[in-house]
């Protein structure tokens, strides 16, 4: 099993997303920012690191918000999800080829890798799913 998080990153009441390369796996799906965590490396630090090197930027790391478990064809993970804030310079592209902010109704719109599905429906659960809901 792989260990991954994943970044919730909130701004101007939208969270932050990202759209994975083509010739990766789960090509043009959305997802949130994150990665594996390296042998030795708490998942704070490797969520720090995978934010540096995926965006560009410094997060805080905050709460955890969920953790999920999903088997792809290819790869069984564990996914642990964080609350983060942006504390360093703005988000840039440096492994993705977009990054919206979208609402949690918005997200139910998009494509995303499927081990995030359940993380979608606890945000929409969490902070609402009308694109009407102060967030």
């Amino acid at each position: 099993m792989t260990e991954v998080v994943a970044a919730l990153i909130m701004t101007d009441d939208k969270f932050l997303v990202f759209q994975r390369p083509q010739h990766k796996a789960r090509g043009l799906l959305w997802e949130f920012v994150g990665g594996k965590i390296e042998p030795n490396e708490s998942p704070q630090a490797a969520l720090i690191r995978e934010c540096k090197e995926e965006i560009g930027t410094e997060i805080t790391v905050g709460a955890p918000f969920m953790d999920v478990m999903h088997v792809y064809p290819d790869v069984t993970i564990h996914l642990t999800v964080f609350h983060a804030k942006i504390t360093g310079d703005a988000p840039r592209l440096l492994e993705h080829i977009a990054m919206r902010a979208v609402s949690p109704a918005q997200m139910l719109q998009m494509q995303f890798c499927p081990a995030d599905d359940v993380i979608i429906q606890r945000i929409c659960a969490v902070y609402g799913s009308s694109a009407e809901s102060p967030l």
